[in-house]
């Protein structure tokens, strides 16, 4: 077996991690939009990108 392949196992829990990091992206970058307090929007802005960047990476597992 090729070192670099991912079981089935980890592929599935990889679009687990995946689907679960693009709804927290979802939610915060709503909220910092949403949000009249730009202290708090801004923190949102960048908990999503946060969020954004770790989906990015889970996804170029795959």
């Amino acid at each position: 077996m090729d070192k670099n392949m991912l079981t089935t196992k980890e592929a599935g829990l990889i679009s687990d991690l995946l689907t679960m990091e693009e709804s927290a992206c979802k939610k915060a970058r709503l909220y910092s939009r949403i949000l009249t307090d730009q202290t708090l929007a801004e923190a949102f802005g960048k908990i999503a990108d946060n969020h954004e960047k770790r989906f990015n990476e889970l996804f170029d597992l795959l």
